[in-house]
């Protein structure tokens, strides 16, 4: 007679730590909850697009969104495809919706479409400077990035880094960095094999043989056709005398801010023909094997950065300097380096 109470005292122990573990994580594995596997099939390539694209790992991108939309059910992605919860701020200038949240009746962001959300987080990380220090980190080092989240003030709530570490681990997301990862290696090595094996028979090829032009030792034509080149594994293009900021962000996919924010311009900047303009963000440090510049007459810190593809406040920091401060001709640029201090 004794059995059925033992039964159930079992029975509630099991539900108990199952509460538990949902409590305490906010999450469950793929396989006990099907609105996280449907929510990352669904929106696995927009966070992998956006890590090529920007630097942020897929899988943060991922754990972030779906934690924050309640893997897209939340009243905001629902009504606003807004997935990451980002609010106005000063300076936002699209559409718009007010939700209760910290405060009541809060403007938050609103999207055409989750793509469109999914780019603007990515672009809110690379232009928000209390988040630079993310993009030092490995791509790969997702425990790195959520503490540095959490520690930048994305959310206020204490557990928010354990939240997304859980949810990647339970859920295997950092795979998806690894897929973006192994798919760059593949593609460098194809087209550094190409390069040599180019510079050995003394040519530069590229997708049209009729388009072949002379360029610079580290730079060079990929697939999208003759106009887009690239250097330090960043894709750019050189302005010609019809181009504007809008009819750019129409023929590349992206918006106008975005090239202004790439190219460390500010907002009332102008294009002159014969400018480079980066597609792509530029990154932290100059290719190896381009470890100093010394600065020539007539060259600023913005050129210097845009000529080897490196993030302007990166420069900066490398050289231990002040935003703004123009070098002396015969100055030397650390490039890829902490410049060491009194020298």
């Amino acid at each position: 007679m004794r059995v059925i109470p033992y039964i159930l005292l079992l029975a509630l122990l099991i539900s108990s730590c199952h509460s538990a573990r949902w409590s305490r994580t906010g999450t469950l594995p793929a396989g006990e909850n099907p609105a996280i596997e449907n929510y990352i099939k669904e929106y696995a390539d927009l966070a992998m697009d956006e890590m090529r694209r920007t630097g942020v790992p897929a899988s943060i991108t991922l754990a972030q969104a779906a934690i924050e939309s309640d893997y897209g059910r939340s009243r905001l992605a629902l009504a606003a495809n807004n997935h990451f919860g980002i609010k106005c701020h000063n300076g936002w200038k699209g559409r718009r919706i007010y939700h209760n949240d910290d405060r009541r009746g809060e403007c938050f962001r609103r999207y055409r479409d989750v793509s469109e959300s999914f780019r603007d987080h990515s672009d809110f990380l690379v232009q928000g400077s209390r988040y630079n220090f993310l993009f030092y980190l490995k791509q790969d080092d997702y425990r790195g990035w959520a503490r540095g989240l959490k520690s930048a003030g994305y959310a206020t709530n204490p557990r928010y880094a354990d939240m997304l570490i859980d949810m990647i681990e339970k859920n295997d997301l950092h795979v998806y960095d690894q897929m973006v990862i192994g798919s760059k290696r593949q593609d460098q090595g194809k087209i550094y094999a190409t390069l040599n094996t180019e510079k050995e028979n003394g040519i530069k090829k590229t997708t049209d043989v009729s388009a072949r032009t002379n360029l610079a030792d580290d730079d060079y034509i990929i697939g999208r056709g003759s106009r887009v080149k690239v250097r330090n594994m960043v894709e750019y293009i050189t302005i010609s005398g019809n181009d504007t900021f809008d009819s750019l962000a129409g023929e590349f996919g992206l918006f106008s801010r975005e090239l202004y924010m790439f190219n460390d311009l500010d907002d009332d900047a102008e294009l002159r023909e014969g400018q480079i303009l980066y597609l792509h963000p530029k990154r932290n440090r100059a290719e190896r094997g381009k470890e100093y510049h010394i600065v020539k007459e007539g060259e600023t810190m913005h050129g210097i950065s845009q000529l080897y593809g490196i993030r302007l406040r990166a420069l900066y920091r490398k050289n231990r300097m002040e935003p703004g401060y123009e070098p002396p001709p015969g100055t030397e640029l650390w490039l890829r380096k902490l410049k060491p201090e009194g020298l």
